[in-house]
């Protein structure tokens, strides 16, 4: 028998901003078989679904980030501070700008207020975290994709909900602003992707966010009221393009173990769907004819990585479970003091 004090606890962990990435491909999606409804005459109820699980997971998320931010403050901070997941608490605006289309056909009040929370939010981190980058600077081998979410996504994504909401001009002053945020970083982005250091594994999900801003700015330009012009085809263009990309490196990618960041493909990937099946309704020939794959290819994809997500869930679960059953049954009989507290030396904490 040894002695053994009472094991020090593991100081909280926080929710990682990083998973409302997963409500961004989801509320896309759902945008998506709403126009298709229109478009092929399918039921309404495939598209509501969707986005009702879209809007499920983005309350379940918030309240679960806001029991993080007070359960583990510190643990907040330090992913705020990150020189990578540093921009990712700007998902937290572009989700909630996302819910904006998601209920504006069910209360204007709603929307409205979600559309003051969205971008309240958004320019309050987008100005922070820009105006620390400008003030501090950064190493360039710690530059990734995930700096688009501030000033790119977030400005995108603002364009598109004052759209809906019917406000164009504010939505354009928007569009500016992330398209030339956009332009200006696409280079630093490509800089670092073609560094001879070879772009580390555990960040290569974020290059899913790298592919989005063509497909995302197409979509808001159409939600803005604007005509299917020359500039939404090659808006759409670059982002089927950037998408045959991503499937020409899918072995390098998935180098990456799979984990919830997987969903920072999916933005682009459902966003190009919602650009296909627009233009579709608009009369465009070419997406009349590639509406359809794209939007069932869209659709497999998330599927399979919410089918991923929820079996790994699953995993997680069950381990915690087994944690918490051996405690119970070796250890709480045999706790009287913590400080005398002895185990045999078999027993593997």
């Amino acid at each position: 028998m040894s002695d053994i004090s009472c094991p020090a606890t593991n100081p909280p962990r926080s929710f990682a901003a990083a998973n409302f990435g997963m409500v961004l491909g989801l509320a896309g999606l759902g945008q998506a078989w709403r126009a298709a409804a229109v478009l092929f005459g399918i039921p309404w109820l495939i598209g509501e679904a969707v986005v009702f699980l879209a809007v499920a997971i983005w309350a379940g998320f918030l309240i679960a980030y806001a029991a993080s931010a007070l359960r583990a403050p510190a643990a907040v901070r330090a992913e705020f501070g990150h020189p990578v997941q540093g921009a990712t608490p700007a998902l937290l605006g572009i989700a909630t700008l996302l819910m904006v289309p998601a209920v504006r056909p069910y209360s204007e009040i709603a929307a409205g207020i979600v559309l003051v929370a969205g971008v309240s939010w958004h320019l309050l981190f987008a100005m922070w975290h820009s105006g620390l980058g400008w003030r501090t600077g950064r190493d360039p081998r710690s530059l990734s994709p995930t700096v688009y979410l501030p000033t790119v996504a977030g400005n995108f994504t603002s364009s598109a909900a004052f759209g809906v909401m019917g406000w164009p001009d504010i939505g354009w002053c928007f569009m500016g602003a992330g398209l030339f945020s956009w332009l200006a970083l696409e280079s630093l982005i490509l800089q670092r992707l073609w560094d001879p250091a070879i772009f580390p594994a555990a960040q290569r999900s974020s290059i899913g966010i790298h592919l989005a801003p063509p497909a995302v700015a197409g979509a808001s330009w159409l939600t803005l009221g604007a005509a299917p012009d020359h500039w939404v085809l090659m808006l759409w263009g670059y982002a089927l393009f950037q998408l045959a990309l991503g499937c020409r490196l899918i072995g390098w990618l998935r180098e990456q173990p799979f984990s919830v960041a997987y969903w920072s493909y999916t933005f682009g990937v459902s966003s190009t769907a919602v650009i296909a099946v627009k233009l579709a309704l608009a009369g465009v020939p070419v997406a009349v004819h590639v509406a359809a794959p794209i939007l069932l290819l869209a659709s497999l994809f998330e599927g399979y990585l919410l089918a991923r997500t929820l079996l790994q869930g699953a995993r997680a679960l069950w381990a915690i479970a087994n944690r918490l059953s051996f405690v119970h049954r070796r250890l709480i009989p045999n706790l009287r003091n913590c400080d005398s507290l002895t185990i045999p030396k078999s027993v593997s904490l």
